[in-house]
């Protein structure tokens, strides 16, 4: 028989117990579902999670950027939710006021932010791998060591000297972690993409391989900045290529040489024995001379059909050329070109 105390002790215990149970799930809800990151922030966070990466390497930089506010209570939601022992690595864009079970939850899918990796204006293949990595996890040195493995490049059925001609200079969305054999694999797939039915065909008609076409675009785009000038500019070379006259570019001098300081090419620069000196030697050189854009390229797929077999710059530094049809007038272009570089001490 339950006595009239032992009745208020048990209301007591009941009382108690209700109280507790009530804290507990309080807690719960508070650790699980209260904002836990950017608490004092409006503005998104960036969080960078290496390949390989640990559990105490993410909350160590949870904690260096300030994103979090309540470790303890993370670290508690991440065991729960079984995320400490599957870290996946990328780049993740953290809104303000999310709970730990949102928090955990974004980086437990892997579902990360991707960046735009932007490479143009490249002359060598250090310069793209620098470039093309700038904003990627991987070190520029192993992309580097890919772009000159003549046997990885095999694959692609590209050369050491032709590699180059595979990468379109353009802005492409990537995964901050993605792999240099990855970035190889896209940047084909952007290749072949590129090169539609109907750049191909146009090629084709010119009778050009792909490569030379690069190849071709590589010297349009080291010869003038000025994009309507372009086609002018490929014309005249596949006039000389088809009819047998050395394309003479001084551009591809500077590649040979390696000094791309040289502001103006002398007759000692002509003399290097290099397949790359199209003074020395009839037709395309081995490869790109530069990374051509999509411009240069279709100035080639889109030349002028003309008469002229010469070009020189202009005299007032415009950046503009003169185009002429025969010797005579262009060495008195030349000429007049040459005393104004003289002039400016240019030398």
């Amino acid at each position: 028989m339950i006595t009239e105390k032992n009745q208020k002790y048990y209301i007591a215990g009941l009382i108690a117990v209700s109280v507790l149970i009530s804290s507990f799930a309080f807690y719960f809800y508070q650790v699980f579902f209260s904002p836990n990151t950017l608490t004092e922030s409006e503005v998104p966070a960036e969080l960078k999670i290496p390949s390989n990466a640990t559990f105490k390497q993410v909350t160590d930089d949870l904690s260096k950027k300030e994103i979090i506010t309540d470790l303890i209570s993370f670290s508690f939601v991440a065991k729960v939710m079984d995320y400490q022992d599957n870290v996946k690595p990328g780049r993740y864009i953290i809104p303000p006021k999310l709970s730990n079970r949102e928090l955990v939850a974004l980086l437990r899918s892997g579902k990360q932010a991707p960046v735009n990796v932007t490479f143009n204006n490249i002359r060598t293949k250090e310069d793209l791998a620098e470039k093309i990595t700038a904003n990627l996890e991987v070190p520029e040195e192993q992309f580097l060591h890919l772009l000159t493995d003549s046997v990885y490049i095999r694959k692609f059925e590209f050369n050491e000297e032709t590699i180059m001609s595979m990468f379109i200079p353009n802005t492409y969305e990537l995964y901050w972690n993605t792999s240099a054999e990855q970035l190889f694999d896209r940047m084909y797939k952007e290749y072949v993409k590129f090169w539609n039915d109907e750049r191909q065909q146009m090629a084709s008609d010119m009778g050009m391989s792909l490569e030379e076409v690069s190849t071709l675009a590589s010297i349009v785009q080291a010869e003038t900045t000025k994009n309507p000038e372009k086609p002018t500019i490929a014309g005249v070379y596949i006039n000389r290529l088809n009819q047998g006259i050395p394309l003479q570019a001084d551009p591809t001098l500077v590649f040979a040489l390696g000094d791309f300081s040289i502001k103006r090419v002398l007759n000692v620069h002509k003399e290097i024995d290099s397949p790359y000196n199209t003074y020395k030697y009839a037709g395309l050189p081995p490869g790109p001379i530069n990374l051509p854009d999509i411009t240069s390229i279709d100035a080639v797929l889109n030349h002028q059909d003309h008469n002229y077999l010469y070009f020189c710059a202009k005299e007032d530094f415009s950046g503009y050329h003169v185009f002429t049809t025969n010797l005579r007038d262009h060495l008195n272009q030349a000429r007049k070109y040459q005393n104004a570089l003289n002039q400016a001490k240019i030398y």
